[in-house]
């Protein structure tokens, strides 16, 4: 008898030999022997009654299924046989999937989860349950950052608003079986990266080939929509502004509207199953926003650009950010992209489609010559320090000095530097009064 499709011979047991179950339960089935060299020949173990108790255990706490465990013998030496018969429902480890085909054990990634998914039980990835996660978990800054953007886009009534963090997940679909699913930890836990890779946005600022500095944006997807643009548009962009009598104009290179539409897009259509971040390169003359994709069958670029209906890769996902405001449904964010662009006089962005994954394209607007009657200056983006302080006060409004302090690891001078000039360019202006006062970002 040789290693097949059925058979995986092993000499010792390793916790990483989980995933071979993994890769049984999701295939045909088989047995994996412990105790046997890559002959088949029979070596024997040592500790083979402890492990008839840790391996089931095993097996049951982290992909909650039950795989018979024997002990056998051959010539006086003992060994295992682990039997595992096909799950009836996609059996992930560690939040990832294996496959069992030939004698190799493949983890699926990208298209091939997507179509294992779908050929198994018609599930969309967003959709899987999570065995080790509860309500109780997810990140409360998260949960009131989409209740606030909720109740501002009247998408979430009063009643709604007050429900607990459990009752919530349930009103938005993002319970099943009694379980959370995959899109409730990627939209609201802290970290989404214990247990999805690449769950995070890239953002780099590009002299050339060469790149001048860059930020990594983790958290929840709602964290991540709540940060992504104001970090562009305060640390990445140049703004001109102008003058015109008393009136103060300022203006971005890119319409901050089409941006964040595109920039939701990516995060609630990505396929996060290829651990691949969302990846925003900025340049002199474009910004290119690019993330992992499945298409529709027969989709193009064309398609995207013509009108076509709503296919949600993460339906979950896309459910909560409309919920939030984030979006809108019936397919209409790339003419809202394209709309905003024309309002500022922008030429419309460009998709470029390759096989797994969508880029698309944005061209800075050239600034217009204003006429020499007009006072006009062109204010660099904000200095590192300074978009941090701005980011930080964003988030903490009521923060005082020494919390400034702690937060930003500077002296008290330092930091009130910093503050005098985010108040001379008309950043921050301090409201209230002094005890109860906060900062007011404009």
């Amino acid at each position: 008898m040789e290693e097949n499709q059925n058979i995986e011979w092993k000499e010792s047991w390793r916790d990483e030999y989980l995933k071979w179950v993994c890769g049984f339960a999701n295939a045909q089935g088989g047995k994996i022997y412990i105790g046997k060299n890559d002959d088949g020949v029979v070596t024997g173990i040592e500790n083979s009654r402890k492990l008839l108790v840790d391996i089931p255990n095993k097996i049951q706490n982290s992909m909650s299924i039950l795989a018979d465990v024997n002990l056998l013998s051959k010539e006086g030496k003992e060994y295992l046989e682990i039997v595992v018969v096909p799950a009836a429902y996609p059996v992930s480890y560690k939040g990832e999937y294996y496959y069992r085909s030939g004698s190799t054990n493949q983890r699926l990634v990208g298209n091939a989860l997507t179509r294992f998914l779908l050929q198994t039980i018609g599930t969309k990835w967003d959709a899987v349950p999570m065995n080790d996660v509860t309500a109780d978990e997810l990140d409360t800054e998260s949960i009131e950052i989409f209740k606030r953007e909720a109740k501002r886009s009247g998408r979430l009534s009063d009643a709604e608003l007050r429900l607990t963090n459990r009752e919530l997940m349930e009103h938005l679909g993002l319970v099943t079986d009694n379980k959370l699913k995959r899109a409730a930890v990627i939209l609201f836990h802290r970290n989404p990266e214990k247990w999805f890779t690449g769950v995070y946005t890239k953002i780099g600022k590009f002299s050339g080939p060469e790149i001048e500095y860059m930020d990594d944006v983790h958290g929840s997807l709602i964290l991540q929509a709540d940060r992504i643009l104001d970090i562009i548009f305060l640390k990445y962009l140049k703004m001109s502004v102008s003058y015109k009598k008393d009136t103060r104009i300022e203006t971005y290179p890119y319409s901050r509207e089409a941006l964040k539409e595109a920039v939701f897009n990516a995060l609630c259509h990505s396929n996060w199953a290829d651990a691949c971040p969302i990846q925003i390169r900025i340049d002199e003359d474009k910004i290119l926003i690019s993330n992992s994709c499945v298409f529709p069958e027969n989709w193009t670029a064309d398609t995207l650009m013509s009108d076509h209906k709503s296919i949600p890769f993460n339906p979950d996902i896309a459910n909560t950010f409309y919920r939030a405001g984030f979006i809108e449904a019936w397919g209409r964010g790339i003419k809202k992209i394209c709309d905003a662009c024309a309002e500022m006089g922008a030429a419309n962005p460009e998709y470029i489609v390759h096989g797994g994954d969508v880029m698309v394209r944005f061209t800075a607007m050239e600034h217009q010559d204003l006429s020499p009657a007009d006072k006009v200056k062109v204010r660099e983006a904000l200095t590192p320090n300074e978009a941090k302080l701005l980011e930080y006060l964003t988030a903490h409004p009521k923060a005082t000095y020494p919390d400034i302090e702690v937060s930003l690891s500077m002296n008290r001078k330092s930091v009130a530097q910093l503050i005098r000039s985010l108040k001379e360019h008309g950043y921050i202006e301090r409201a209230g009064a002094k005890k109860n006062g906060m900062w007011k970002v404009l």
